[in-house]
């Protein structure tokens, strides 16, 4: 009987409930849970797979200290003695933390204590910086808090869905399908999506506001100016409840006086303006849905506030259907902000810049000391460590060699960096390779702790594994360390439970009800903070604020939405306007580098595919690099389909696939976030990307990269099948992927031939020891080489080269390394480069909850006469779980019937 353990997935912000399996043999399988309030028993793509995702392959196992494997206490002794060392020379602010919104609220607690408390910096930062922060700042500007105030049951209550900044079937496919059931079930339910793309989301949109990059302040401005004049406004609210409006308005008229001059500037259709300024006045149930293509802007915390005056005017937030609603990226960026896990902050939503703030958090702790002036901002962090100001920096649960802009800089500054500790599960990342002390953490299935999703809701992370070898949880390591710096006594957690209770203890510490207390917080759990290790392990999800005078026992459910009663957080309690006059802070485009660059997420992958890219159902969808551009802009510069091309900008160059569409906007391209140099000889995007950030929040601008775009020639392609993960290749262009039955996929090319494709070959896939058997095929008129590599007559390894893409199907030949032996036919077939009998490849899978292909879905729909999704679904099950597929679904269906 498997025992069943009930969790919260470990990827986006949605926060979904996920039920994990256990069975005797210690076999895992994850189903999504029908009772949490999240999902209601949905997953997606990536949710769905979390069971392929526990091999230990690849995990960091054992402590490591310069490169050799320690006991935990020399590398605990290592990291504690250098810290102290260097902050005794050189002062507590030379020393930083960089964690991530992967950590639990545990983990994220006890380092912020210990850097804010008893080291005495704010030098912590933390991915979520590069993520949220501009919509946090934006909150705290209008609010007085870093409050998001619906609930995702708003989505089913509201008659207007805005989205902006946000593709939401892929980023979060969960809400997606909660707002195309939504849709369904009630046809008056309006979608509008304003993107400059037109990605999946568009797909249930009534109207697709395709913006020009950088005028989405422009366009809520003039929906202020609009809402205004038509008299759409909540006077009662307005007077009683915020201040602000009159300068709000005067200024949003002087950056867009008109709906005609919204439409030059946002280059949209005057009449298509309009309708979105009516939709949103006569909508009185409107959530305005935003996420990265908001924030991720040097103007993005204007963007946000443009978005909320707009809520403000109207009255529309605090209600069931409405309200501005932040969607976060990662599972705990809210948590992380509860905590203080941004340098601005401290914990339970309290200011470092506020005195009154730091006594309390002090006093509470009884720490020696509290950090009294805000620490660097990610970016500043990272140049801080590169100008040699921080010598020592700890890097939790996230990969900065990847993730940050001028990625190669950040590389530099940590090779530089005097010590650098990494606390992480896996071993090799592009940041472990420059770690001076591994620390090896525990992940999901192992861990225990709590996380909080977007709408405010603290559900557990429940462990169902045994952290493998030497594992531990972070928030244990960070304890150990402290305790060896002479803060044992403040340190002394035995279990996360602990962690928790201290957590919801503070945030109810002189939090006062009181309008005008200073202390007066938005953050309060205390109602959790006497939990037993029981009450901890059965804790159910709810939404904070939980205060003290709710009963969790009789099944108080914390608070739904903020706000209902309009007073808001700021010092006389009423809700802040922000007048928005501000210009787009923008990179400027050139003639050397006339093409803006997007960068995002696509639907099957996460981060830097630590996780997601040991998973081949994930891989199958999209497993290369590539860049999508206009047809007109393909047009212009010669760049053919699937071709390889090189993107650069003034900050490095990177070589990709290219995708001509006309669902991207002229003159500007997009590019995905996830290869690292892990998967990639030259696809990491953002060592083209700028360290711009807005002055507000510090969140750098990822979406606006002036580049340029040219073909990148090559005299050779190829492919390599592979049982093993191989080390460094040496050609221009090389990506890796996981395929089925865990074999290694590899796409190649270059611009010089070898010598000698034997000799090259044997370099690529041969161990040095061993012994094997070789076939090859060598056509030089028709510069073809194939090679395929044998132990005790399986398949090992196999090469395919040819002058152009016109390569065999990678599918069947993958099919043939789950064989223990192969025959003389199926050996000649491989050098034919085609299968020795009828088969079919499945091609590219669409539908990755069940690794349905685009070959079998055009034979099935053809064969069928298939006309809609849900026929699809019917007979193939595409589609019908996550449903992010779905959109492509009803593309190829709409292709199929013309």
């Amino acid at each position: 009987m498997a025992e069943k353990i009930k969790t919260t997935c470990p990827y986006c912000g949605v926060g979904c409930g996920v039920i994990a399996a256990v069975d005797d043999a210690g076999h895992v399988s994850v189903t999504g849970d029908k009772d949490h309030p999240a999902n209601f028993g949905r997953l997606c793509s990536k949710g769905a797979a979390l069971a392929d995702t526990l091999d230990i392959e690849g995990r960091l196992l054992k402590p490591q200290v310069y490169g050799e494997a320690q006991s935990w206490d020399v590398a605990l002794d290592t990291v504690a003695t250098r810290l102290q060392k260097i902050i005794d020379e050189h002062g507590a602010d030379a020393v930083a933390f960089y964690v991530s919104g992967q950590l639990l609220t545990e983990d994220y607690y006890v380092a912020n204590k210990l850097m804010k408390g008893f080291i005495g910096s704010a030098n912590i930062d933390t991915n979520s910086r590069l993520c949220m922060s501009s919509a946090v700042a934006g909150q705290k500007r209008a609010f007085g808090s870093d409050t998001v105030p619906g609930c995702y049951e708003d989505l089913e209550r509201a008659k207007l869905i805005v989205l902006t900044g946000s593709n939401l079937a892929w980023c979060h496919p969960v809400l997606y399908q909660r707002i195309v059931k939504a849709k369904r079930d009630n046809p008056d339910l309006m979608v509008v999506v304003i993107d400059p793309r037109k990605t999946a989301s568009c797909d249930i949109a009534d109207l697709h506001l395709a913006i020009e990059p950088g005028s989405d302040h422009v366009l809520f401005n003039g929906l202020l100016v609009y809402l205004h004049e038509q008299d759409e406004i909540n006077p009662l609210f307005v007077n009683q409840f915020t201040q602000g409006a009159e300068a709000a308005i005067s200024a949003a008229g002087q950056v867009a006086p008109s709906i005609e001059s919204v439409a030059g500037s946002c280059k949209l259709d005057k009449t298509d303006i309009e309708n979105f300024y009516r939709l949103f006045a006569r909508s009185e149930r409107v959530v305005s849905i935003y996420s990265q293509g908001i924030n991720q802007w040097s103007n993005g915390t204007d963007r946000v506030n443009a978005i909320i005056n707009c809520h403000l005017l109207t009255g529309r937030i605090g209600r069931p259907g409405m309200g501005p609603f932040s969607i976060t990226g990662q599972p705990n960026a809210m948590g992380g902000r509860e905590v203080g896990g941004l340098s601005n902050q401290l914990a339970a939503h309290m200011d470092i810049d506020n005195a009154a703030h730091r006594q309390l958090v002090q006093d509470f702790w009884q720490s020696p000391r509290i950090a009294d002036t805000q620490g660097l901002k990610a970016v500043e962090l990272f140049d801080a460590i590169d100008q040699g100001q921080v010598k020592a920096v700890w890097i939790m649960a996230t990969n900065p060699a990847v993730s940050l802009p001028q990625s190669k800089k950040i590389q530099q500054a940590l090779e530089k960096c005097e010590f650098v500790v990494v606390s992480d599960c896996v071993q090799q990342t592009d940041t472990t390779r420059y770690a001076h002390v591994l620390l090896p953490a525990q992940t999901w299935g192992e861990r225990d702790g709590t996380v909080t999703n977007s709408e405010r809701r603290i559900s557990r992370q429940r462990a169902f594994l045994k952290a493998p070898a030497e594992a531990q949880p972070d928030w244990w390591i960070i304890s150990q360390v402290a305790a060896r710096m002479g803060y044992a006594e403040s340190f002394a957690y035995t279990q996360s439970v602990d962690v928790f209770n201290e957590h919801a203890a503070l945030s109810g510490y002189k939090n006062s009800d009181a309008l005008n207390d200073l202390c007066r917080r938005d953050f309060n759990i205390s109602a959790l903070s006497e939990l037993s290790l029981q009450e901890y392990n059965d804790l159910q999800p709810v939404q904070w604020p939980v205060i003290k005078n709710s009963s969790v026992a009789s099944g108080c459910r914390g608070t739904k939405r903020m706000f209902a009663d309009g007073q808001f957080f700021t010092d006389n309690g009423k809700a802040k306007f922000i007048a928005i006059n501000n210009p787009p802070r923008l990179n400027s485009l050139s003639e050397q580098y006339p093409l803006r660059l997007n960068s995002g997420r696509i639907r099957d992958q996460w981060h830097t595919m630590t996780r997601t890219g040991q998973v081949p159902r994930l891989t199958r969808h999209i497993d290369e690099p590539f860049v999508e551009i206009h047809s007109q802009d393909a047009l212009r510069r010669n760049l053919q389909h699937n071709a390889l091309v090189e993107v650069s900008s003034s900050q490095g160059r990177v070589i990709c696939r290219v995708v001509i569409t006309d669902a991207q906007k002229p003159g500007n391209l997009f590019m995905p976030i996830h290869w690292s140099e892990q998967f990639s000889a030259c696809a990491l995007v953002d060592s083209l990307v700028d360290s711009v950030v807005d002055p507000v929040s510090g969140q750098p601008e990822f979406k606006s990269t002036p580049v340029t775009i040219k073909p990148c020639p090559v005299q050779w392609y190829g492919f390599i099948i592979s049982r093993r993960k191989l080390g460094e290749l040496d050609t221009d262009y090389w990506t890796c992927s996981r395929g089925e039955g865990g074999v290694w996929r590899y796409e190649l090319a270059a611009q010089q031939l070898p010598e000698n494709w034997s000799d090259y070959a044997r370099s690529l896939l041969c161990h040095t020891s061993e012994k094997a058997e070789w076939s090859e095929y060598h056509d030089v008129a028709m510069h073809r080489y194939r090679a395929a590599r044998f132990e005790n007559g399986r398949l090992q390894s196999c090469m395919f080269v040819g002058s152009d893409q016109a390569l065999p199907e990678r599918g069947w030949l993958q099919g043939l390394f789950a064989q223990q032996q192969l025959d003389s036919v199926e050996r000649v077939s491989i050098l034919a480069g085609r299968p020795a009998g009828p088969q079919q490849d499945a091609g590219r899978v669409v539908c990755s909850c069940f690794n349905v292909g685009i070959n079998t879905l055009l034979e099935v729909i053809q064969t069928n006469r298939l006309v809609s999704t849900d026929e699809v679904g019917q007979l193939l099950r595409a589609g019908t779980n996550c449903g992010s597929c779905l959109p492509e679904i009803s593309a190829i269906l709409q292709s199929s019937t013309h």
